[in-house]
């Protein structure tokens, strides 16, 4: 099946064929119109067809186990089968002279069932309308043990989504037996992919945090027909822990692995592959749509904070959040200080206000000798970032307490937390909830996902320097560096709208934060600042238009968001244009002429299923006057023939849809100004 026009892609209008799993003769097929993989079932459980149903193409090459374990210092298979003739394609044919592997797991049966939640979301804000859990199914196949393994049942879970050409899995263990077994390794996907698909799988796992990569491309002994010399094609993927797990697995205990998610992507271009990865989050981590608009108060101080909250509320701001460097101590079990945090929520409560603040987890923080992590290297304490708390440690269980003690006696809404877990592994043999380095890794990710999860239960937003999206956490950076906010505001400016217009390939708007320096940040002086913001009015909306013309919100860090009258109205401006084109403005960004300081820079908003059906905005940062004819394409508007196109709120114009979806539009804007062009469909 390939589609011919926009009604039936996938990425423009919803594609409705429910996922769905099928048994035919020796097979499972598990397929949603968009994706299929295949298994056979005999003589052992293995995937021997994973195709894109779009483009028609197979990403395989070769069979391969659906996992590995290592086991008490010995390797083992899950499923597969053995006998492949040659790895560099797959005759299907083949398969049945194929045998099983004695020492592997085996097949012993399979059920199907509904998708799951795999975190709790109390919608307490504005998102893009969704199912949660997404509609979709899984398959989980059955497998014993091998006779050298005693009593150590494995479950392989697929889970196939409805309207996404999106796949999960992971894998489950438990010990059936009666002595505790060590799980020294575990890879949870391999997959041998031919060479034309391997650039348009794309992996990503929610064991994800300050760079830690899962998915490994490396080469593939059993590929002796491949063109290296030396065997070094990088065409096998597997998904595994970089570290451990390294847990012991006791008698009825059950031990559930990270979930990969993979993409088969239909193109190889950048912004279709951006569109597809973007819905993707929004279909299975659906709180990253939520999307408030917020300030950073630096002050923690009672009568700061109602500043901060009253002018919020006066412009249409929607949550306060105090700062790092504010004095805020969300550990804090004074019960006056409390008290005086909860009247504080409640003001801002009846102002229609959000209110949190700021934590230092564990990254770039000492705890004590006891409950530091210890460098593998050196015996002593010590960390990357010169040093981190063991969050496997018995001081996390008191930190997360606090912080949750808190929130629930105050009813704040907000928790910013930075230096989340970020990889740091821990030599101790003696902290409470890790046995050694080996499991440390684990443990650490497991605490700070706990606690995630704990917040999400309770409806708080969570704001992440770190990718936490795929276990509860709703933002992180778009993708600025710190410090380019202490450059004088102009390149400022513009460098931040770069930013966005690069971090928006990967993330939806509503999943990255940029920032505003209203005062001194990382130094810079006077030519950095905008306060006084009267005196700097002009910079000051520069950064308004951009960040809410483009749905990204931006962390305004300061005392007050306005000085006078006109300061007021400016950023009153803004916020009504994001309120009042909000659904657009927080629909997919389509990249059209990025930031280059030297003529006029454009991004599309579009989304084919709400009314208006595209939004662009223009950005003239020149010190002169400029003029070009823009080619603005509509194809995700779901637009064909004619558009209705309005500068600002002017009356439209019609515009006939050439046969690329694009259409030209003369555009002249004077120096150092902002434009938006509001598209409708002719009915």
């Amino acid at each position: 099946m390939q589609y011919t026009s926009q009604q039936n892609d996938w990425l423009v209008h919803p594609f409705r064929q429910p996922a769905s799993v099928e048994e035919r003769d020796n097979q499972l097929i598990l397929s949603n119109g968009l994706i299929q993989r295949t298994f056979v079932i005999s003589p052992n459980f293995a995937t021997v067809d994973y195709t894109n149903q779009i483009t028609e193409s197979s990403f395989l090459r070769g069979i391969k186990p659906e996992a590995m374990l290592t086991i008490d210092g010995h390797p083992f298979e899950v499923g597969g089968l053995k006998g492949q003739p040659d790895y560099a394609y797959l005759d299907l044919d083949w398969v049945a002279d194929l045998t099983s592997d004695e020492n592997a797991f085996q097949f012993r049966g399979y059920r199907v069932g509904d998708t799951e939640i795999r975190y709790p979301w109390v919608r307490r804000r504005s998102s893009t309308p969704s199912a949660y859990p997404p509609e979709g199914v899984i398959l989980t196949a059955e497998f014993s043990p091998p006779p050298s393994v005693d009593s150590l049942q494995v479950y392989v879970h697929y889970e196939l989504y409805q309207g996404i050409p999106v796949l999960s899995k992971w894998i489950t263990v438990r010990n059936e037996g009666q002595k505790p077994i060590q799980l020294d390794a575990l890879s949870c996907e391999i997959l041998a992919v031919n060479e034309q698909e391997k650039h348009r799988l794309q992996v990503e796992s929610d064991y994800a945090f300050s760079g830690m990569e899962t998915t490994q491309w490396g080469p593939d002994a059993d590929y002796k027909t491949q063109v290296d010399y030396r065997y070094q094609m990088p065409l096998l993927m597997t998904s595994l822990y970089p570290l451990g797990p390294g847990i012991s697995l006791q008698p009825g205990e059950t031990f559930r692995s990270f979930r990969t998610f993979e993409i088969l992507h239909d193109s190889d271009t950048l912004e279709r592959k951006g569109l597809a990865r973007r819905k993707m989050y929004r279909t299975v981590a659906p709180q990253v749509t939520e999307n408030p608009i917020l300030m950073h108060v630096r002050s923690a101080e009672p009568d700061a904070v109602r500043l901060a909250i009253d002018q919020c509320a006066e412009v249409g701001f929607e949550m306060v959040i105090m700062t790092f460097g504010s004095g805020f101590n969300i550990e804090s079990e004074d019960s006056e200080y409390i008290a005086t945090m909860k009247e504080l929520t409640d003001y801002a409560h009846r102002k229609g206000i959000q209110i949190g603040g700021y934590t230092l987890m564990c990254a770039s923080r000492g705890v004590g000798e006891d409950f530091n992590c210890i460098d593998p290297n050196t015996g002593q304490p010590g960390s990357r970032f010169g040093q981190s708390a063991c969050l496997a440690s018995s001081w996390a269980d008191g930190y997360f307490q606090r912080v949750l003690n808190f929130m629930d006696a105050t009813g704040m809404d907000i928790i910013e937390t930075d230096g989340p877990y970020h990889g740091d592994v821990c030599a101790s043999t003696m902290h409470e909830h890790h046995n050694g380095l080996a499991d440390s890794q684990l443990r650490q990710w497991e605490a700070c996902v706990h606690f995630y999860h704990a917040c999400r239960a309770r409806g708080i937003y969570i704001n992440s320097p770190d990718r936490y999206y795929l276990n509860g956490s709703n933002k992180c950076g778009m993708g600025y560096r710190e410090t380019n906010f202490s450059l004088p505001r102009e390149r400022q400016i513009l460098i931040a709208r770069q930013n966005i217009y690069d971090g928006t390939y990967e993330k939806t708007p509503s999943m990255g934060w940029m920032f505003v320096p209203l005062v001194e940040y990382h130094g810079g002086g006077a030519a950095a600042t905008f306060e006084p913001l009267c005196e700097h009015l002009d910079d000051y909306e520069a950064h308004l238009a951009q960040n809410f013309g483009s749905g990204v919100i931006a962390c305004y860090r300061g005392p007050r968001l306005f000085d006078t009258e006109q300061t007021k109205a400016v950023v009153k401006k803004w916020v009504d244009f994001y309120k009042k084109y909000r659904d657009i403005l927080e629909s997919d960004l389509i990249h059209v002429r990025r930031p280059d300081g030297r003529s006029i820079d454009c991004v599309l908003h579009a989304n084919a299923q709400i009314s208006p059906c595209g939004l662009a905005m223009l950005y003239n940062p020149t010190r002169t006057g400029q003029q070009m004819t823009l080619k603005l394409p509509l194809y995700y508007t779901g637009l064909s023939e004619i558009a209705k196109v309005r500068e600002g709120e002017e009356e439209p114009k019609q515009y006939k849809i050439d046969r690329d979806y694009n259409v030209e539009i003369p555009i002249k804007m004077e120096a150092k100004s902002v434009s938006y062009l509001v598209i409708e469909s002719e009915t």
